[in-house]
This record gives C-alpha cells, structure tokens and sequence, in this order.
C-alpha cells in the first residue's frame, strides 16, 4: 500500500495497519511480541506522544519519541505509565516466541496487571497535600529563623563589645559563610529532584551515606538545640518584663526554665497541628517583627525623651557613633571570637527552607531564591540596625532621671560621652553598676523603639518564629534518615502520619532534646554550643558542591550556576577554621562524633546506591592511576600472579576461588571469569551479569572481580577472556581452571576443546594453573550448571543452547545469597604444621615457586613447611642438592628443605604402564588399515584427538616419566596439604590431546592432597638482582 504524504492534511495513523491481540477471555495475552498493542499496554493510548512515531514516519515502530514518564520515578493518577521498549523488543525477531523482558523494574504485562491497573484508575487520587512556594516556604522561613533571639537581645551588646566596625566585620563574615553555603546549597538542590530531608538530603546524595548520615544526625541535634536556645531567649524576655512589674515565680533562672518548658510544649502543639498551620503561624511572626522594626526605626528619629536619655538614648548623634565604632572588650567573654560565636547562630538559619524540601511546591527553584534573598535582606537589616543603635545610644547609664549634669558641678570630673548631653553616670561607670546602656542593658532596642510593646512582641515574634523553624526542621531532618537506615535503633522515629507524612515520634524526640537543654537557661552558654554544629554542617555541604564540581561527573549539572567550586572550597576550610578558633574542645567533640559515626557505616557499608560524588571520585582516582601504569614499564621484582579464573558461576567451585584469593587477596587482580554457552539472547545476557555472582563474592569476602561472556562454544568464551580480560597493566597474566576429571567418559571433541584452551592460554603468554582435588571441584550437580561444563559436567550439559530448558535460569536474591550457609573448603581451614611439595621439574620461569611462597604468607598456611623436590641423578645428589639450595636461598623465599630424586628417570611399574594403555585404548587408531581405504589420516579428516602409533613412540619417554612421576610422589607426599607440581607441556600437532590429557590425569591421580599444576610463561619471576 503506498503511503500519502504528511503535509497532503491526510492522519498517517489512520492508514497504521492493526495488527489485534491474541486475546482471552477479552484480556491480551503476551506470548508474541505484538507491535500495535504495545502503546495500549504500555502508555495511556490517548497521549498524542504514543502515536506520534507512525503520524511522522508512517510505518509499524515500537521505537518512541522521547518522554517525561520514561525518566521519572513516579506515576501521573488518572493514567498508565508509559515505558521506553527495551533493546531486546526493538531488535528481537517479531516470530519469537519468548517473552520479551521489559525495559523498567516493576514493568510487568499480562493479565492480572492490567486488570489491577483498570481498578486503580477508578480510584479517587490521594489527597494532595499543603505545598509552599519560594516566599512563604523559604524566604520568609529563613529571614525569621535567621533573626531570631540573638538579633534583639544580643546585637546592641554585640556592637557595645566590638564596636560598630568590628560588628559590621562579624557580620559580613558571618553573612560571606552563610553566602556561600547559600551558593553551595542552591547548586547541589538545582541538581536533581530534591525530596524531604533538607540539609541531610542534599548532602547524603551529593557525599554518600558516610558523611551525609553523620552530618544528618548532628544537624538534626543541632536543630533540636536551637529550639532550646530560642525558647530560652523568649522566656529571658517574659522574665525581665515580669520582673520590671514585680512579678516573679521562684527566682530568675527558675522562671526562665518554668516559661521555656511551657512555652516550648506550646509549640510542639503547632507543630503536631500540621504544615499548613505552622506557615501561617510563621507569616503572623513575619508580619509583627516588621512592625517592630518599623516601630524601632521610628523610635531612632524621634527626639528622646528625659527617660530615655537617663537610660542612654540621645537619638543620632556623630560623636557616639565615632565612641561606638571601637571596640570596648569587657568581661571574660569579651574577644572578637567571643563575640563571633554568640552572633553566628543568628545566621544559621539559612537552612530552615531547604529542610522542609519535602514541603515545597518546586524545591529546585524555592531553595536557591528564597535562601540568598533572605541571607540578603537580613544581612542588611543587621548592618542597618548595628549603626542605628550604636549612633543613638551610650555604652554605659545610669537609668536615673536625678543624673543630670547640674551647671554648679565640672564638666572636667564627669565621666562618658553622655557628659556632653548634660548626664553624669560617673558614679556607675566607676562602680560598674551601670544597668542601662547597650553595654549593660540587653532590651536596648525596647527603649530605643517609639512604642516598646512592639519590640517587645517582635521579640516574641523572633524567638517563637526560630524556634518553631527548628522545631519543625529537625524532626523532618531525622525522619529522612531514619528512613533510609543507616545506623541502628533510630528506624522507629521514622514513621509518618497523615497525607504530610508528619513524624510525629521524632517531634517527641525533639521535643525532650529541647526540654533538656531549657534546663540550662542561659542563652550564652547554649549559643556556642550549636555554633560548631551548624559550621560543621556549612563546611560539609561546602565540600559537597566542590567535591561534585572537581570530579567532573557527568551527573553534575546544576542548573543555578552562579557559584564557583573554589568559593565552596574556601567556605569550607573557613568553616573548620572558625570551629576550632571559636571553641576547640568543642570541635574536637564535633569532628570526633562525625568519625564514630563515619566508621560505623564505613563498617557497615549500607546497601544504597545514590550515585554520590564520592563513586564518581573513586572511578576518578581509578582510572588515572591505571592510566598512570601505562608509564610504568614491568620489572620482574614487581611482579604479581593475576589470575583469571575459570570458575563458571563463583559459587559452583568455591575451592577455586578460595585458592585464588590465597595468591591475590590484597596483593593483585583476581577476575572470576563465566562463560554461558549458549545463543545469545536477552535472557542469556542477564543470566551472565547476575548481580548475585558478585554477591556471593562479597559474602565471602572475596576481593575479585567477576566477567561473565556468552559465545557458543567454552573454548571461544575463554578465549574472549584471555585476550579482553583486564584494563591497561591491570590484566591478567596467570590462567587457574579445573582440572577435568570426566574425560574418558565425556565426548572427545570436548576432551579436545579443553586442552585447546591450555594451547590458547600458552599463545597469549599466560601460566597456566590447573587444580585437581579427590571431591570434585563443582559443589553442584553437573546437569544443574549450565556454564563451563567441560571441566567437571557430563556429555548432557555440555551444549545448553541445544536444550532450551538449561536456559530458564532462576535469579536468586541478594537477601537469599546471603542466608545461604557458605561451603567450606581445604583452603579455607587453618592448615598446621604439615608440608607443602613443591616438584620443581622444570624450570618455568620461577612460577612454580612463587605460588607457594604467596601461599605461606597466609596465616592458614602460615605454618606449613615448603619442600622442594627436583630430578637428579643417585651419584651426584648431595652435590645437587647443595647447588639448588643455594640457588632458592638467592630469591629469598624461605625454603630451607630441598630433596633430590635420583630415580626419577627409571622405569615406571608394567601395572601402572598396563592401566595408562587401557586408559588410552579408545582413542588409539586401528592399525588394521584395509589397503582400499582412504590414506589420509583420521586427525586431518576432523578428529585429532585419536593417538597414532607414531604419536606413541614419539612421546614414549615423556609418558613413562609422568607415569613414573606420579609413583614418586605418592612415595614422598602422602601426607602433604598441597603438592605442587610443574605442568609438562604437549607440543601442538606432536602431540594428541586425548594423550596430553592423559600425561595430566596419570601425574595427578590417586592423591589424597590437591594438586596444583602449574606452568609459568618461561619468563622470569623472580630474581636475586636488587634492581
């Protein structure tokens, strides 16, 4: 049929040919891969986007145009998900008949499914429930948070300490931190999809677990704390004021610790009330502390009263600002540091929008705008305020309206600048009872202000808004990480209530924190106490923003650029800096909490993947120094056994593997390698990369890597590996596999294949390592394992993809892996004093020496005695053996036992020599050749595995040697843990396979101790030189 044009106004869908579902019983049953349904099965089928690939190109595609549900994580209520098709579905033959895997975990077809999915879009969609946007969710959150209790009660004390000038020094500097955590925060929120969690959020998936959970708990606490610090302040207010009225409950420290408690229960009922509440609560504190600062402000202007002037207000005069610029350091407090560490917590708050992420309408844009516009206008209603109140007040006053300056007294004898203004606080200043001035009186503002109540009612405004904030952002903080379990004990005040998800336990826990420290009830000493909390916060999410940006991960893409990774940096260092000038012991504490917790989950190693930067860095660091290896040329002194080992499915030999990890582990590279005989397909494909392969490696402690490779035959697969196996100089260079007990009963062309394999090893210079045990080396049965059947399996399993049921491999879980009980092996059992034999027959290079040297460096075998054996001759043994000894004392390796074989070159028993003919009968050629016969020999016409009488007499001596080998050592070794012996080598095309294999089987038969046959690649190993 030819297809009309698109611009001809002509719907090419309708010209889409509908190729119908099998169905039954009105539900489509996914058996063949059927094309047109799929959008109906997998998409909403109304969406313009599911037909748009035949509207443009006119013809029968699975393939889809790109789509929001493809890359996100959650659903749309009302309508299916849709999923990207897989590879496997867009390439695989339309005729199979297997069910294609699905592209996306969870994907599932079928009829039950779509059933469920017809009910769950009748349902009603869940509430949804309060978000905020970037003012009333963040901007006005921080600006409260950030004002607080230190801005009323503490900045006019501030600036009396360190003057004007160095007050404006705190606060830029405190204000440059903030600013540049403020940078940092908005990067890493721009960077992805932030949910609830806050500040533990963003820096558990920017630095990983480690880091994030330690700094997450002691954010959370820091938080909890500061509810206390503010609640304090507010009940400091109602006590001074209740005091002035003469009302007083117990004493002052007990009416602080009476009011923080009631005060700070009040507030944990807000909280509970829910989100939407509490942000209303937040915008009634906004609207009365701007009032007051209005009210202040006016106050400022207005001229001052004989009240107030007693008191030390002379509204702006330029010769108090000029006393109040210089510092004036009084009490044992009194130091720029001193000074820094009351004030820096009252621009902490920067935090308090980014820690109700989970609360906001578009935390992306929210975060990065609300947190620098409020770091911006509160740093300047700082600066604003600290010159106001330091141009209009006096330091030191008396508060006595009968200190006037009278004309009959000197002006020369009157001390204080309020001399000028015709006040004398002489006496005060002298005796140091002053109670009014910005020195002595913390409610300046109050009486600065043009109505005091105002203030007064700001304060509340400050100190109730703050410590409502923390109250609020510590528990949502803790929520997040007791969810994700990353340490012990914690999980049960993770739970959430209601369409919030509130964490109703973790207000509770925040609130006793809370009440424990009101008890202090004094707001100098808990302010520093949070201040190290809170900049070792800043410098971790600091580092996080420069850690992300230095590694250069691709996935670092923030869409707020306006920051710079050195700037992070900077901050960062600034912050340790200022931790340990303001408080070290209490950095000290801060950084020592942050290392338990550090090590716990190092220890623990939480099973989360959040892609952090620390992955990326790791890859980083790895991948530079296996560059840098390509500069470093090989020496023999550096080198290590890399061994490739063919273990199939690691769990299947686990003698294998263990033997490797005692030559490699923390020494050099061990890959276990599988090769899956079968036709490749999508299910082939994962069966090779089953996660829980590695998983079992992991359980068993095992430092390897795992490679699994699908080819059609093992000897192609292993061959794959040996050429493709490693990265730059980290490759491997020694082959272990199994030695392969079921030759005579197994096809030949598989006996042929096998000792193939040894050929193409030696080819590609690797050693070769074969390990013969009495219990065979594949814990499970053979028809059960689908992979290397050629070392140990039976004839049945050695082509899977000739039996399509070896193909329908179960996927066990993780969690199974691990509760699976692990076998143990002779290598995994502490050996005691016996004896490793080392038969050092030929010489390969120093290999067959080497391994057992790495072998006894292991506290297993850490007692074993090596013995060396070596052919010689009866005359000249001792001379012989002088010799080789003092040629293995040069390499330094320990062996101190070296035994000459005289009568290693004699004749081998006629028994013995009986059963190695019978062993070989069925793959010798008959001689009684017809003489009308084709003349070419067999092993050209495909079978080279048959033995001819030439081959026999050609490698005669060779065989009666290892049959005469195999006498001496069970002569000398019967009771040795190991033996160790050097492979002999069969020449190609001299030498059949069949016969070759059986040089291997007779040297290693009827030996109660494994046997390691090795060969190394001729190159030298190891040397006595120094360089």
């Amino acid at each position: 049929m030819e297809l009309p044009v698109v611009n001809d106004g002509v719907h090419l869908a309708a010209y889409r040919s509908r190729l119908p579902l099998a169905t039954t019983n009105g539900n489509a049953v996914h058996g063949r891969l059927d094309e047109s349904g799929y959008y109906h099965c997998y998409s909403d089928g109304d969406s313009i986007a599911s037909h748009r690939s035949d509207a443009l190109t006119g013809y029968e595609t699975l393939d889809s145009p790109p789509h929001y549900d493809f890359y996100a994580n959650t659903e749309v209520w009302g309508r299916r998900k849709r999923f990207r098709p897989s590879l496997y579905q867009l390439h695989a033959n339309p005729e199979d008949d297997a069910k294609p895997p699905l592209y996306e975990d969870g994907q599932a077809g079928g009829e039950d499914s779509s059933a469920d999915d017809e009910e769950e879009e009748q349902k009603e969609p869940l509430p949804e429930p309060t978000r905020f946007g970037w003012v009333q969710g963040v901007m006005i959150r921080c600006m409260l948070n950030i004002w607080g209790v230190i801005l009323y009660l503490r900045l006019p004390w501030i600036t009396a300490q360190a003057g004007i000038g160095l007050t404006w020094v705190i606060i830029v500097l405190s204000s440059c931190i903030t600013g540049i955590t403020g940078l940092s925060t908005s990067a890493i929120a721009t960077n992805g999809k932030v949910k609830g969690g806050g500040t533990y959020f963003l820096i558990s998936r920017s630095l990983g677990p480690e880091l994030g959970g330690s700094i997450g708990l002691i954010f959370a606490f820091a938080n909890a704390v500061a509810v206390a610090m503010h609640t304090v302040g507010f009940a400091e207010t109602v006590t001074d004021i209740m005091r002035e009225n003469g009302a007083v409950m117990v004493d002052r420290t007990n009416d602080i610790r009476i009011i923080g408690i009631i005060t700070v229960t009040c507030l944990l009922g807000i909280s509970l009330a829910g989100m939407a509440w509490e942000s209303k609560a937040q915008v009634l504190f906004f609207l009365v502390i701007m009032v007051s600062f209005a009210s202040y402000i006016v106050g400022t202007i207005i001229p001052a009263s004989p009240q107030k002037q007693s008191k030390g207000f002379f509204s702006y005069k330029a010769d108090i600002f000029a006393a109040n610029f210089v510092p004036c350091w009084r009490g044992r407090g009194g130091s720029f540091f001193g000074m820094f560490s009351i004030f820096f917590p009252s621009a902490t708050g920067i935090l308090a929008g980014a820690n109700i992420s989970g609360d906001l309408r578009n935390p992306t844009l929210a975060i990065p705008r609300g947190t620098l516009m409020a770091i911006f206008w509160t740093t300047i209603s700082y600066i604003i305020i600290t010159a106001t109140i330091g141009a209009c007040v006096v330091r030191d006053a008396s508060g006595s309206l009968n200190d006037t300056l009278s004309p009959s007294s000197s002006s020369e004898d009157c001390v204080g600048l309020a001399c000028q203004y015709g006040w004398d606080f002489t006496e005060c200043i002298n005796n140091n009872t002053c109670r009014y001035g910005i020195s002595n009186y913390y409610q300046a503002m109050g009486m600065v202000s043009a109505f005091s109540p105002l203030i007064t009612a700001g304060i509340f405004g400050a100190t109730l808004s703050s410590a409502l904030a923390c109250l609020v952002s510590a528990p949502k903080v803790f929520q997040c990480l007791c969810k994700d379990k990353l340490y012990p004990f914690i999980g049960f005040f993770g739970k959430g209530y209601g369409k919030n998800d509130e964490p109703l336990r973790s207000y509770l826990l925040a609130y006793i924190i809370a009440v424990c420290f009101i008890l202090i009830a004094e707001l100098n000493t808990i302010a520093p106490i949070i201040s190290n909390f809170f900049l070792c916060s800043y410098s971790l999410i600091n580092f996080s923003c420069f850690h992300a940006s230095v590694t250069n991960s691709p996935g670092w893409r923030p869409s707020f650029r306006y920051y710079s990774k050195w700037l992070s940096l900077l901050g960062a260092v600034c912050c340790v800096i200022i931790m340990f000038l303001l408080t070290w012991w209490a950095a000290l504490i801060a950084f020592g909490v942050i290392l338990v917790l550090l090590g716990y989950t190092l220890y623990k190693k939480p099973a989360v993947n959040w892609g952090s930067s620390v992955q990326a860095s790791s890859y980083n660091i790895a991948l530079n120094q296996c560059i840098g290896l390509n500069h470093v040329e090989d020496h023999v002194k550096n080198y290590r056994p890399q061994c490739l080992v063919l273990t199939g499915p690691p769990s299947s030999r686990p003698a294998l593997v263990d033997l490797a990890n005692s030559f490699t582990k923390n020494l050099s590279l061990m890959i276990c390698a599988n090769v899956v005989t079968a036709c490749p397909s999508s299910a082939v494909v994962e069966r090779r990369s089953n996660k829980t392969h590695v998983a079992w490696l992991n359980q068993r402690m095992v430092k390897s890597f795992y490679r699994g490779v699908v080819a059609e035959e093992l000897r192609s697969g292993v061959n794959m590996l040996l050429q493709g196996a490693g990265l730059g100089r980290i490759k491997p260079n020694v082959l272990l596999m199994g030695f392969k007990t079921d030759w005579l009963s197994d096809s030949p062309q598989n006996a042929d294949s096998y000792i193939g394999i040894l050929h193409d090893a030696f080819d590609q210079q690797y050693g070769v390592c074969m390990l013969r045990m009495r219990e065979r080396l594949d814990v499970f049965h053979p028809s059960s394992s689908h992979v290397n059947a050629a070392f140990d399996g039976g004839p049945e399993s050695i082509n899977i993809s000739a039996a399509p049921s070896l193909i329908q491999t179960s996927v066990i879980s993780s969690a199974s892996i691990e509760s699976t009980p692990q076998p143990s092996t002779v290598f995994k059992k502490t050996q005691g004093k016996k004896t490793i034999d080392v038969y050092w027959l030929s010489d390969d290079g120093g290999l067959t020496l080497l391994l057992p040297y790495l072998l006894t460096r292991r506290k297993r075998w850490s007692r074993c005695k090596v013995r060396v054996f070596v052919g010689g001759e009866a005359d000249k043994k001792e001379e012989q053996k002088e010799e080789m000894l003092t040629l293995i004392k040069k390499f330094r390796l320990g062996f101190h036992d070296v035994e000459v074989i005289p009568d290693i070159c004699q004749s081998p028993q006629p028994a013995n020599v009986i059963q190695f003919d019978s062993m070989i009968s069925r793959f010798r050629l008959d001689t009684n050749v017809k003489p009308d016969s084709d003349p070419v020999p067999p092993r050209q016409q495909g079978e080279p595995w048959m033995i001819s009488e030439q081959d026999l007499e050609r490698n005669k001596s060779k065989t009666l040697r290892q049959i005469r080998l195999n006498e001496a050592i069970q002569d000398f070794s019967r009771e040795a843990a190991l033996i160790v012996l050097t492979m002999p080598v069969g020449r190609r095309g001299g030498c059949p396979s069949t016969l070759y294999l059986a040089w291997l089987d007779v040297l290693s038969r009827d030996l109660k101790a494994p046997v390691l046959l090795v060969r190394g690649n001729q190159e030298n190993v190891l040397t006595f030189y120094c360089q």
